[in-house]
This record gives C-alpha cells, structure tokens and sequence, in this order.
C-alpha cells in the first residue's frame, strides 16, 4: 500500500495536511511510475459505488461511475454482517465497471478513525515522530497497541514555541477487515485512506470559495451522518452520528403510515410533503444538534474561537426534499448542496443511465477517492 502526499492529488492547492497517511503494510510505491487510471471504491452500508477517474490527460478525467445496491443488513453501522454478500456485490460493480485493474483506492472511517489537532512543543518532524506515540496516547482513546498512527505539522514554517499538528489513528483491526473484505472480491487496495479526506478532496476540487474559514462538510449516508469540519482548508474534526436515510425511512413506515416504496419515493423525489416535513423536523434536529456540539468543541478549543460559517451537504440523504433549508434555518447558517462535479472534467458515457442531479450528491466520497494517484 502507499503513502500518498497532496501532490498526487492534482488540481488540489496543497494545505500542509496528508490526504493519505497510511502505511499500513510494506511501502509499494514508485519505481514503477503512476498508473493513469484510478479507482475509488466506496462500499457503503446501502450501496457500492465506483469512480474511475483518468489522469493522464492532464487534468483528472471522470471516465466512469457505477452505484450498485447492496442487500438490507449486509452491512449495519460499518459492520460487515454477512462478508459473502458484500464481496459479491463488490464483484458485480467491477465486472459492471468493465474494469480490468484489481487495484483500488478505498478508505476506513466511523468511530474507530480519530483525527485531532493538537497542539504540542515545536520541534522538528523527526523528533515529532518520536514523540507522537506518548501524545496520542494523551489524545487517543484507543490502545496504542492496536492503532495505526500518522501525523502532520500544520504550520512547520511559523514561529513560536508551539506548533499545531494534525493527529490521526485508527484501529489497526478496522483496516485489516477492510483490506480482507477487498482480497476476498479479488480486489488489491493500492491505497487505503481516510473518509474524511477523502470526502476533503472532492470537494476542494469543486468547491475552491469554501477553503476559507470554517465550513461544515456533512455527509448524509444511508446509516451513518458525518460531520466534518474543515479551517481554512483543514479537515480538524469529525463526528459521526446514527443518523441517515435509513432512519428517515423507517420513521415514514412507522409514525406516518406509509409502504416502503411510498417512503422511498418521497426520500429520492424532488417535492416536499407534509409527511417528509414532520420527519425532518426531528432528525434535521439531531443533526442540527451534532453540527452545533462539534462547532461548540472547536471554538472553545481554538484560541481565535473560529465559528462556523457555512455548511455543505453530501451523500445521498443530501437530496430529501426541504432537509438543506430546514438545516439552514435552525442552525442561521447557509446550507447548500456540495456537488462533487461543479469543476471536475466529465467523459461522455461516464455517467451512462444515470440522471446527474439524482446521483452526485453520492458521488464525492468515491470521486475523493479516485483524486488520488495510486502506484
């Protein structure tokens, strides 16, 4: 697997923050030059979805999306419950993809990924390295024995007898079962990164205005809600919460009366109802409150007390008709849709029988993916 730097991510305006920190296993990299093509695979508890993206035409190049659906329950809040069934469906999307390459990029996060900015005595990089381990396990509320940890200097050229430093880990176990999960589909993860980084790139990519001051990347998945909250650029805090369109499904089902198509239906269309009103009055709320509690954590642990300023939303729970507005509204901050290909060069074909509007929203976390370069 390979470590990746901001380099490798072109079109990027390169913050000093790694997009991949992982060396999980031997470094693989470059004495045999950069593939072209890159696959960012995305295996989500209601979908598997692909991004191939082409590189060697000077600017990245979407050149083919697959969204495959996966059986209810396969997966329940990051667990892979049933290993056979997913590696199948992960199969069947390649094949679909007409994808010939085993090498992926893929990624790991939830509550077993931990990324901080701390703050620690100014020395250089490699005394960092040396002391990192004792500063997470100031931080870090996992055992060091069982993580995996990387680091960044967020401010290597400042002055003063501080610096900041970006501290990432995760369970080492996390991104082994990722890793067994790909061999077993015969795939071979070139690179296995971060979901937060990840989501990071694409929307730097498309979404340049936002690297400014603090913003909130919040993606809305089928089980789970991440919160992201990026300074100037910085991806420096993540939460998850249990909340996605899932739960909005169910809640139609059950306090509305509704068929689980009829609640599908209105979740994927385009008008609000009173119906759908009701049930984001009380999840919008939950999110609301868990954009509020990690803007709260960061402002009393920054020094300027950074607010927040506006707030972007992925994933496919991104669409529910009147969810951005009602956001907006609660939290009196501007709310918009995040869309992974304002400014990314699409290949005719690419997004062949799908509608564009439908599908992008849950199209940034594979097209972050697929921003890299793998060896």
């Amino acid at each position: 697997m390979a470590v990746v730097s901001w380099a490798d991510a072109p079109g990027l305006v390169a913050p000093p923050v790694p997009v991949s920190l992982w060396t999980f296993t031997p470094l693989v990299m470059a004495l045999f030059g950069r593939k072209k093509t890159t696959v960012g695979l995305d295996v989500g508890s209601g979908l598997i979805k692909i991004a191939v993206i082409d590189h060697g035409r000077g600017e990245p190049e979407l050149s083919k999306v697959v969204i495959a659906p996966l059986l209810a329950d396969a997966i329940v809040e990051g667990e892979v419950m049933d290993p056979g069934i997913v590696t199948d469906a992960i199969r069947s999307a390649m094949e679909q993809a007409g994808l010939k390459t085993k090498d992926v990029v893929t990624a790991v996060g939830g509550r077993d990924v931990i990324i901080k900015k701390i703050q620690i005595e100014r020395v250089k990089e490699q005394q960092a390295r040396e002391l990192m381990r004792w500063e997470a396990e100031q931080h870090v509320p996992f055992d060091m024995e069982s993580v995996e940890l990387d680091f960044q200097i967020l401010d290597p050229d400042a002055d003063g007898m501080e610096m900041s430093v970006l501290l990432v880990a995760a369970k080492r176990d996390l991104v082994e079962n990722k890793m067994r999960l790909l061999t077993d589909a015969g795939l071979a993860p070139a690179v296995v990164d971060v979901d937060a980084f990840a989501l990071h790139n694409a929307f730097e990519v498309n979404h340049p205005d936002a690297m400014q001051g603090v913003v909130g990347l919040i993606n809305i998945g089928h089980e789970v809600t991440n919160i992201n909250i990026l300074d100037d650029g910085v991806p420096i805090l993540t939460r998850d919460l249990t909340i996605g369109t899932r739960r909005f499904r169910e809640d139609l089902q059950r306090e509305r009366g509704l068929g689980a198509d009829e609640a599908e239906g209105l979740l994927q269309g385009y008008d609000r109802s009173p119906h759908l009103d009701a049930i984001i009055e009380s999840r919008g709320e939950e999110i609301a409150v868990g954009v509020e509690r990690a803007a709260a954590f960061l402002a009393s642990s920054s020094r300027g007390g950074s607010q927040l300023r506006a707030i972007y939303l992925c994933g496919g729970g991104a669409r529910v008709p009147g969810l951005a507005p009602a956001l907006g509204t609660r939290l009196r901050l501007p709310v918009e849709l995040a869309n992974p290909l304002a400014n990314l060069r699409v290949r005719a074909g690419a997004l062949d029988n799908l509608v564009t509007d439908e599908v992008a929203p849950l199209l940034m976390l594979p097209i972050g993916l697929a921003l890299r370069k793998a060896a």
